[in-house]
């Protein structure tokens, strides 16, 4: 069996039971990167054989994988935090899994966009979950403009370095809208800054250095009434 594990994000007590045994019971577990796998198995505890998989040997990787799946090996897929998959690689492990008809099981736990959008105070009844903006102006200004009229709370994952272009190219393409800067979620500096993208690039300029795991999370469109 292939297993999809979803590890902290930041607090390792978030790690759930049900995670810990599976990945106590596999025979390899497949990570990003190495080091930071074995700081969590450490943790807990467990040796296991480890495995990178990361975006720049995915594909030879999840044919590996694949094989030793094929021979009867039950494989862990992790991230280096949160639910493998979103905005992570691992989704060619998951077809090929697929197709050969081996089976996937997601053990469901932590993941940034779910936490962020439940205390964000924005609506969570229909929500867009974006990845990472482009770092080049002119294409998060287009991506912005084609999500100009979504009627769903817009959830993007973002670096430090390019928070303040971001919230500088939200506010000029989507105007005075609802926004929420996420940072550090479940760690010990966490923190939500809440007001219009001008307000919270206002605040975070401000500041000496920022760092840390962004969730940036964006209003609905205002609708108007006929």
């Amino acid at each position: 069996m292939l297993y999809l594990v979803a590890t902290p994000i930041g607090n390792l007590e978030d790690i759930t039971q049900r995670a810990a045994r599976v990945l106590a019971e596999v025979d390899l577990i497949a990570c990003e990167d190495t080091r930071q796998t074995r700081k969590l198995l450490e943790h807990l505890g467990i040796r296991k054989p480890l495995v990178s998989y990361h975006e720049h040997n995915e594909q030879a990787r999840a044919a590996e994988l694949a094989g030793r799946l094929r021979e009867g090996a039950n494989v862990a897929l992790v991230s280096d935090a949160g639910t493998p998959l979103v905005s992570d690689p691992g989704y060619r492990l998951v077809r090929r899994a697929i197709e050969e008809g081996i089976t996937v099981v997601p053990v469901p736990g932590p993941c940034a966009v779910v936490a962020a959008l439940a205390a964000s105070g924005l609506p969570t009844d229909q929500f867009h979950f974006c990845g990472y903006l482009p770092p080049k102006q002119g294409r998060r200004r287009r991506l912005l403009e084609s999500l100009r009229q979504e009627q769903a709370t817009l959830i993007f994952y973002e670096t430090p370095h390019r928070i303040l272009g971001a919230l500088e190219d939200i506010e000029a393409v989507l105007g005075p809208r609802d926004v929420v800067v996420a940072r550090e979620i479940t760690k010990v500096h966490e923190e939500f800054l809440r007001g219009t993208a001008s307000e919270l690039r206002r605040i975070l300029a401000g500041r000496v250095a920022i760092k840390g795991e962004i969730t940036l999370l964006v209003g609905k469109a205002v609708t108007v009434p006929d």
